[in-house]
């Protein structure tokens, strides 16, 4: 995981009392290499390169359609990122001249990236150096099971490269689910009906999953922290790997589904993915409209209702973006505050893959049975089988993450045993137990229930 700075695991100075509860003084912020932006700007530049190759190709191929859609998604996930941009370092009241032409011309990244990079080198010359400006910042630690409060002392220049990195983390997002989803869907549409690879084409779809890939894990490490804004989280390799295990299998398995089934179906295939889409899209405003909620106004304290409900729409098509093509790890609440559901809701989770799971198998049946053997040489019956398996292998890398690897399970009310247990208590007949009286366990569980 990309981190700012480090702590130490533990603090070597004595807590200090506090009004409320010991507060232990951490030692100074150790600041990192910026690996995330430089990853991220090479991610954009390597996809908008090669998908800009793809239009150039295509229109010397006359394949107006091909062109068109490439182009579109190309510069629809571009706007999008150089405003996520622009919106996170608050430009529109700065005098930067340079970096908003570099906007401009989609290459805000670039310059973003060349600043962290200067931001990081003037840190690093300076190692060892006070600050004449720093801040207090208090998060809350598990250490050794107990809960410990942290405070420590962040200076300006690490608080202005932590702001590179939380914008490159959202920037990478935009360009994941609303840019190269569809750019990979639609690449490897084209390439099953065409039944041909060229070079760029291949180079296109590449960036488009890794950008996929990374983009679904940031997502994941980003719910983390937002739920649990109070605590100083750390995730280790094994964290990070099984949550790349368990979105690389979720991801690639759906959006092959999708493209067998357009393929399949081709416009008729259509209205049944819009109609998907636009489900998820407005859930979240059917259910603010039900709660009879007034408009969140703390999004910007500078914006006015017009550029709050703009902000508002832009964050529900990325919730439903995501949504279309994996779990997005947080369910949206308009009508909260926070904008988001901070508990751990597991019944919205398994709502979702239980209704994708039912979604893929219907796709894959339609492959399956109604799917034109000229698409492809194999056996279709074995291509449905191995990916229904894969996507039920990411929901058991999911589980396992939840149950055994997330790094503040231990503050879950239930976990997904308990979960699972309370499922299938409401499965079974009453008339087995009316005449018999549940022992301590089961009065657990039912309460639980």
């Amino acid at each position: 995981m990309d981190q700012v700075f480090e702590i130490p695991e533990e603090p070597n100075v004595e807590p200090t009392s506090s009004l409320e509860e010991d507060v232990i003084r951490g030692a100074n912020p150790r600041f990192t290499f910026p690996f995330g932006i430089l990853f991220s700007t090479f991610l954009y530049c390597g996809e908008a390169a090669s998908a800009l190759y793809m239009v150039r190709i295509y229109r010397k191929n006359s394949e107006t359609y091909w062109m068109t859609y490439t182009f579109s998604f190309f510069m629809f996930s571009s706007i999008m990122v150089q405003l996520t941009l622009i919106f996170v370092h608050r430009d529109l009241a700065k005098d930067k001249p340079l970096s908003l032409f570099m906007h401009l011309i989609l290459l805000g990244p670039v310059i973003r990236c060349l600043e962290a990079m200067i931001k990081y080198l003037t840190l690093w010359k300076k190692e060892g150096q006070e600050e004449p400006y720093v801040s207090l910042t208090r998060k809350k630690m598990l250490i050794n099971g107990e809960e410990v409060l942290i405070e420590w002392e962040v200076g300006h220049s690490i608080r202005t490269l932590a702001m590179h990195r939380n914008a490159y983390k959202r920037m990478s997002q935009i360009q994941a689910f609303l840019g190269s989803v569809p750019q990979l869907t639609y690449q490897l549409y084209v390439t099953l009906i065409s039944a041909e690879v060229p070079l760029g084409r291949a180079v296109l779809i590449v960036f488009s999953l890794i950008s996929v890939t990374y983009g679904a894990t940031l997502c994941n490490m980003l719910a983390i922290q937002i739920k649990y804004d109070e605590y100083k989280i750390r995730l280790g390799p094994l964290e990070v790997l099984c949550i790349t295990i368990w979105r690389t299998l979720e991801i690639t398995s759906r959006l092959v589904i999708l493209v067998l089934f357009s393929a399949t179906l081709k416009l008729k295939a259509v209205p049944f993915l819009l109609l998907n889409f636009l489900i998820i899209l407005f859930e979240p405003w059917v259910k603010f409209w039900r709660s009879g909620a007034q408009m969140p106004n703390n999004i910007e304290k500078n914006f006015s209702r017009v550029g709050t409900l703009v902000v508002l729409i832009s964050i529900t098509v990325l919730y439903a973006g995501i949504n279309f093509s994996c779990w997005s790890a947080l369910q949206l609440k308009l009508a909260d505050r926070d904008l988001v559901e901070k508990g751990q809701n597991w019944g919205h989770m398994g709502l979702h893959y239980s209704v994708r799971l039912i979604e893929n198998v219907i796709m894959v049946l339609v492959f399956k049975f109604f799917g034109v053997k000229v698409l492809l040489n194999y056996c279709h019956s074995l291509i449905a089988l191995q990916l229904i398996i894969a996507y039920l292998i990411s929901i058991g890398f999911m589980l396992l993450f939840f149950q055994y690897l997330h790094p503040l399970r231990s503050l879950f009310t239930h976990n997904v045993v308990d979960y699972l247990h309370c499922v299938c208590s409401h499965r079974h007949p009453r008339g087995r137990v009316e005449n018999s009286e549940p022992s301590a366990d089961a009065e657990a569980r039912q309460s639980i229930a």
